[in-house]
């Protein structure tokens, strides 16, 4: 399946959950991802723009940390980038709202 080239979020969006199978990766993209919005958050209000490259180091460094320790495999953002950040969005929704359990 991951030689599939994907032609719509839907159809990647399983695929996406198939590679975080661990609770410790789910909880890792969550804390990355929010970390991120906020620190970017934070870095727009006080107009401290030169930094807002560390929300992207935090929200996808997390992200690789997790999938490198607890999933051993390679992040989809390598292959398959716009998916994979919406998907990132759509998880952590999901995750909120308990439609994914940690």
């Amino acid at each position: 399946m991951s030689n599939t080239k994907f032609k719509s979020f839907k159809d990647f969006y399983p695929y996406y959950l198939m590679e975080h199978q661990k609770s410790s990766t789910k909880l890792f993209h969550a804390i990355g991802t929010l970390s991120g919005l906020i620190s970017l958050i934070i870095f727009i209000y006080f107009k401290k723009y030169n930094y807002i490259f560390i929300s992207f180091i935090l929200g996808y460094g997390f992200a690789w940390f997790s999938h490198a320790i607890f999933e051993k495999n390679k992040p989809a953002t390598f292959k398959y980038p716009l998916f994979s950040f919406l998907g990132d969005w759509v998880m952590l929704k999901d995750i909120l709202i308990g439609k994914i359990k940690l």
